[in-house]
């Protein structure tokens, strides 16, 4: 079992940066990969990063590719989501979730998810 808790989330400015961090517990953390999705209000959840378990892989979204950056610190089991340049595009309900099987892309092939944290961002 893992469990999963997400923080740092808020209401921002367009421009603005922010990190997304999610702590997890439970199983050995450097033995699974993890994610970051969000979910906006009338939309699917959609896959916004993931990392593998040794975090020399990552993968982006088109969206969001060179203005986030995941990242892991397996000595404090937890992961980062930076947030750059945000837009109002970027408002949602961001979820972790970790232990994927497959390309790390899609939200059926994780086992946990996080409660999520709101990301608010004003134009």
């Amino acid at each position: 079992q893992v469990q999963l808790v997400e923080s740092g989330g808020g209401l921002v400015q367009t421009g603005d940066s922010l990190r997304l961090s999610c702590a997890a517990s439970g199983r050995a953390f450097s033995t699974y990969g993890l994610g970051w999705f969000r979910q906006a209000p009338g939309n699917e959840r959609e896959f916004v990063a993931g990392i593998n378990h040794r975090g020399v892989r990552t993968y982006y979204a088109d969206p969001v590719k060179g203005r986030f950056t995941i990242s892991r610190d397996n000595a404090k089991n937890t992961v980062y989501l930076q947030m750059n340049s945000l837009k109002a595009e970027d408002t949602a309900v961001y979820y972790c979730a970790a232990e994927y099987v497959g390309s790390g892309q899609g939200s059926d092939e994780y086992t946990y998810w996080g409660q999520g944290t709101q990301v608010t961002v004003s134009a």
